[in-house]
């Protein structure tokens, strides 16, 4: 080999750092705070904007969008609280009509499955904004280790309003991996990639499996969807979020997102991982105890 030879990696990195800004509306989430560490492995410039960073980006505050979206090429959008929420469309309308003022030729949209509101923002993004590509995801796995879940997890005992339904769980880190190639590479614009596990398990199944990686004892309590939302009242969970998860316990979670999908294979060409693995390599990092050992600092709250 002769020093005139340039090596695959180095072309990769000069391409990469090449490519322009990239911002992350959502950059701190499951899925957000994922996508930065690719980027930044690659060498993409990358903005995270929320209400806490340098640059403000808040989607009750219009203000604010069109600053944090100054001088990128491309840009993540994962709406808070969710695209159910009332008012969903009518922001992502907005922001997409931003988006091109701004000059970003690039948008990937985060979707829910089974929802019809996100399916109206879906076609708004799509129809308005610049090169768009959907990312609609089933439940995330996440959840149980990440989330609200984590502490009841942790706690020895899980009660939800989900009996026989099955979800066929997605990887966050599967989430990451197609919205990075949606915003790196051609040939993703237009397209909607729906992104499931390799298989549907119910919710005890999936507790199961998590007691199984984690050598513990966890009992799955199915309860009513009435109990439920009580419950979370007097522990004082706020409003706002007690209204995203009776209206997914309640509605979305009936068996229509049951079937699996291959959206992960069509963006990345590889299966998706599967969900006995995710609660392997979350019990190996920590996230619940392990065969009567310490709780494990939670890893996003």
């Amino acid at each position: 080999m002769t020093d005139n030879i340039v090596s695959t990696n180095e072309i990769h990195s000069a391409a990469t750092s090449s490519m322009g800004l990239i911002v992350l509306l959502g950059g701190t989430g499951k899925t957000g705070r994922r996508i930065v560490e690719r980027l930044g492995a690659r060498g993409v410039p990358v903005r995270p904007a929320s209400r806490s960073t340098a640059i403000r980006f808040d989607w009750t505050d219009r203000s604010t969008w069109l600053p944090a979206l100054a001088e990128a090429r491309a840009a993540y959008i994962a709406y808070q609280p969710d695209l159910a929420a009332p008012g969903s469309a009518e922001a992502i309308a907005e922001l997409t009509a931003t988006a091109r003022r701004a000059g970003v030729d690039r948008l990937v949209l985060l979707s829910g499955r089974g929802e019809p509101e996100a399916l109206r923002c879906e076609e708004l993004a799509l129809a308005g904004g610049p090169a768009t590509t959907i990312v609609r995801c089933s439940w995330f796995a996440q959840n149980f280790s990440e989330d609200f879940l984590a502490d009841e997890i942790a706690a020895g005992r899980v009660a939800l309003p989900a009996g026989a339904v099955t979800e066929p769980f997605v990887d966050a880190d599967d989430i990451a991996d197609v919205v990075v190639a949606a915003l790196t590479e051609e040939g993703h614009a237009g397209r909607i990639y729906e992104l499931t596990g390799p298989r549907s398990l119910t919710f005890a199944e999936a507790v199961a499996t998590i007691a199984e990686a984690t050598g513990r004892d966890i009992d799955y309590l199915p309860v009513s969807l009435s109990d439920y939302t009580a419950a979370m009242r007097e522990m004082g969970v706020p409003d706002e979020i007690v209204g995203s998860l009776t209206y997914l316990f309640g509605t979305v979670l009936d068996g229509r997102n049951s079937a699996i999908a291959d959206g992960v294979e069509q963006a990345l060409g590889r299966a998706p991982v599967a969900f006995e693995d995710y609660a392997r390599r979350a019990a190996a990092a920590g996230s619940w105890p392990v065969d009567g050992g310490e709780v494990a600092g939670s890893t996003q709250r």
